[in-house]
């Protein structure tokens, strides 16, 4: 059996959550979406937030997340934090 199995880290997952109305994950594939989001960081250089040496980048993002060292944003955050950026970047080539 794998641990945490997808019940447990939902539960993590949601028990860090800053909306308390509802669940921010509840299927396995927003689970799966964001540990291996996490793990393709980590494969492009990200530092990894827990010890890792010797384990493959799924299982220390899976860790991190169990943990809570790792947050998941909701879709919408997502997006207004990519709309931020635009504009800043838009300002920046107007001056």
């Amino acid at each position: 059996m794998i641990h945490p199995s997808y019940t447990e880290l939902m539960e993590a997952i949601n028990e860090g959550a800053e909306m308390e109305d509802e669940p921010l994950v509840t299927s396995r594939y927003s689970v799966v979406l964001a540990t291996s989001k996490r793990a393709r960081q980590l494969i492009a250089g990200k530092e990894a937030m827990v010890p890792s040496y010797g384990k493959k980048p799924l299982s220390t993002a899976v860790e991190e997340i169990y943990k809570g060292k790792v947050h998941i944003l909701p879709d919408d955050a997502e997006e207004e934090s990519a709309e931020e950026v635009t504009a800043e970047a838009a300002e920046t080539a107007e001056e």
